[in-house]
């Protein structure tokens, strides 16, 4: 394919065409022609031809598996509205650190970048040029979970959720002590975690904080809903996979924040949670204090009898020293989900 013939298909404006060609471009690692068609794609759109979309797609598959070069470049042009992720998680799905961080020059998608491959393993702390915009530590400490991370394809991403989300929870006759609800700086946290699902998508949500445990907080967050509930104990670490799971997606509509902006959302609600102080700068000392605090908090899952269905996150976490609780619930879901 040469330029006559993509500039052929762009005047066309014939998107099943133009998509097969990026298929074809791709496969034959033509990724300077690859740039090119999306160049006229958005031409064409201030032409008034509504190629928008070829051209984010282009700038996912480079994101993907073009060479580092071209990915860093499609990174940075930002254009992740409509795609199947954030860029800064789609390149760094497929490249290491060492490959694209040459080609960034924003020092904020360099750090970005950063904080995505940190969660696939690598340890950027030494990395002094990231210091300034680092919104976390670029490394997973050994207190934290391994975050469940997306599989991007070609034209399809998986989105694993935490193992312990798909353990069952047993319906219990829970009792529970509890106060009159109350909104503090944990109960907005948890809510931020979250937001996207109602702010930009179809879902609902609440979080209350209670003087009692976390049975209270659910059944004052239940209010009078009927049926049971159950309340099922998880890890400290797997309390936090299922925040930075939630903070990480967009639910069923929304745009998917990325895995760097989930885990930045747990620490957060986690650092409110437990009482501490967020810092100017967040440091190893600062995360070592923030993993032994949530080691001392109790974590649930809770379920009522409601089918979990589409996005759902319903969490209970209670602090037995200082007698206070907080739940969470959170769902999302498709049309065509709908009961």
């Amino acid at each position: 394919m040469d330029h006559a013939e993509l500039q052929r298909l762009v005047d066309q404006a014939d998107d099943a065409a133009l998509l097969r060609a990026v298929d074809g471009l791709a496969a034959s690692r033509e990724w300077d022609l690859l740039e090119t068609l999306r160049e006229r794609c958005e031409q064409a759109v201030e032409m008034g031809r509504q190629l928008w979309g070829v051209a984010m797609h282009v700038d996912y598959r480079l994101a993907w598996e073009g060479p580092a070069a071209h990915a860093a470049r499609a990174v940075e042009r930002g254009s992740s509205r409509f795609t199947l992720g954030p860029l800064t998680e789609v390149a760094s799905s497929t490249h290491e650190w060492a490959a694209l961080e040459v080609h960034l020059r924003d020092p904020v998608v360099r750090a970005t970048v950063a904080q995505e491959r940190a969660l696939r393993g690598e340890d950027l702390r030494g990395d002094a040029s990231l210091a300034a915009y680092a919104s976390l530590p670029a490394a997973v400490y050994r207190w934290e979970p391994d975050y469940a991370l997306p599989v991007y394809r070609d034209r399809a991403a998986k989105f694993a959720q935490p193992d312990a989300a798909f353990r069952h929870v047993p319906l219990t006759a829970a009792g529970g002590s509890a106060s009159e609800p109350f909104d503090d700086e944990a109960t907005d946290a948890l809510r931020d975690v979250v937001r996207t699902w109602w702010t930009q998508s179809a879902g609902r949500g609440a979080a209350l904080g209670v003087e009692g445990d976390a049975a209270g907080a659910v059944r004052a967050l239940r209010g009078e809903r009927p049926g049971g509930f159950g309340l099922m104990a998880v890890e400290s670490a797997e309390g936090l996979a299922l925040l930075q799971w939630a903070g990480a997606s967009g639910g069923a509509y929304g745009p998917r924040p990325g895995g760097a902006a989930g885990r930045f959302a747990a620490w957060w609600a986690a650092a409110a949670l437990t009482g501490l102080d967020w810092p100017e700068r967040v440091d190893d000392v600062f995360a070592g204090e923030l993993g032994a605090a949530c080691a001392q908090l109790r974590w649930y899952r809770w379920a009522g009898t409601e089918p979990d269905t589409g996005w759902t996150l319903r969490l209970a976490i209670e602090d037995p020293t200082d007698g206070l609780a907080w739940c969470l619930e959170a769902v999302d879901q498709r049309e065509d989900e709908e009961a």
